[in-house]
């Protein structure tokens, strides 16, 4: 006879269930984060129940098993600043654009930087070259045509073989602290357009997006042109959301406007409805006041910004309990101001 299902929930208790689930936890021991690791073994189960297709659950394995390795892999990189950078694997050591982002590299890891690379030829291995095996990253695909990491990083225990590209993208911008880009094709651009929408849509926290062009190229210099062009005037986007990235022509100014962000600027984190900066030192009251007046119209109504403390709600986060804040009744729409904000703290 066959058995009704158990209706299952992530909210609600589940009885018979979570003890078992609970039971295995222990038993297996180690487990951190209790919470979500019952949620993720309950979505494992009412995928079972709900899809019959093997496709559907082998992709959501891959995906999990994936992720899983991505985050032991990083894991103990998290208090290091990295830099994820893109752009052509077909560039030859010949080319200045890949003698720039050697230069790039060395110069990022000389800062306390790592780098986050695709792992592949061209650019990917400049930057990996420069920065050395031991600062670098590489998040691979499995392409027929590209079927092993660059030599620099060979034999490195940091490199993540990807069978989904929307996987790797989640490591490229997850794990990143600033993004550069040097000339590429697809890929390169996809990227691009990738990072800009998330940091426009304020669905990835602002950070340094760098274009890097070399001295006599306009390879980004015409492609911002086609925004203005074909964007802009067509009102597809806003003036603003060309502060949120940067266009260079030497690796010194890439590296300078990268640890620019980073001069007082820490991090952020909602707290309900309240923004909260981090910073790495207080900012002067004079100059809240007047951000109150030039940044009054990303905020919402009634709100202001002001400068704080630490809030209840953070205590989950010890290790930056003790900076300094500022807490803006942000609007959550206007992100490209919200990079200026944060130029403005940097300034200050």
């Amino acid at each position: 006879m066959n058995r009704e299902p158990l209706r299952l929930s992530f909210t609600e208790p589940n009885p018979g269930v979570d003890e078992k689930i609970r039971d295995l936890m222990e038993a297996v021991g180690g487990i951190h984060e209790s919470t979500w690791v019952r949620q993720i073994i309950l979505a494992a189960l009412k995928a079972g129940q709900e899809s019959a297709s093997a496709l559907d659950l082998k992709v959501m394995n891959t995906t999990l098993k994936e992720m899983r390795f991505t985050a032991k892999v990083f894991g103990p990189y998290r208090g290091v600043r990295k830099v994820t950078v893109f752009g052509s694997a077909r560039t030859t050591p010949e080319e200045p654009a890949y003698q720039m982002a050697a230069a790039f590299g060395r110069l990022l890891a000389q800062a306390g930087f790592m780098v986050i690379t695709g792992g592949g030829p061209g650019i990917m291995q400049a930057v990996n070259e420069g920065a050395g095996p031991e600062h670098s990253f590489g998040v691979t695909i499995r392409l027929p045509f590209e079927q092993s990491p660059n030599p620099v990083l060979a034999n490195s225990p940091r490199v993540i073989h990807y069978k989904y590209f929307f996987n790797r993208k989640v490591a490229f911008l997850k794990e990143a602290d600033a993004v550069a880009l040097f000339p590429g094709g697809f890929g390169t651009l996809d990227e691009a357009m990738e990072a800009l929408t998330l940091l426009q849509t304020g669905k990835r926290n602002p950070m340094p997006l760098v274009l890097i062009d070399p001295p006599e190229g306009d390879y980004w210099l015409r492609w911002m042109h086609f925004l203005k062009e074909n964007l802009l005037e067509r009102s597809l986007i806003s003036d603003s959301d060309f502060h949120l990235f940067h266009r260079v022509t030497s690796p010194e100014a890439a590296v300078a406007y990268i640890r620019d962000f980073y001069r007082r600027y820490h991090s952020l984190r909602y707290v309900g409805n309240v923004l909260v900066v981090r910073l790495t030192d207080p900012v002067p009251a004079s100059a809240v006041d007047q951000w109150n007046r030039e940044f009054s119209h990303i905020l919402v109504p009634g709100g202001s910004i002001r400068a704080g403390k630490a809030l209840e709600e953070e205590a989950d986060e010890p290790e930056v309990m003790h900076l300094p804040r500022l807490l803006v009744d942000f609007n959550r729409r206007d992100f490209g101001r919200l990079r200026q904000l944060i130029d403005a703290v940097n300034g200050a």
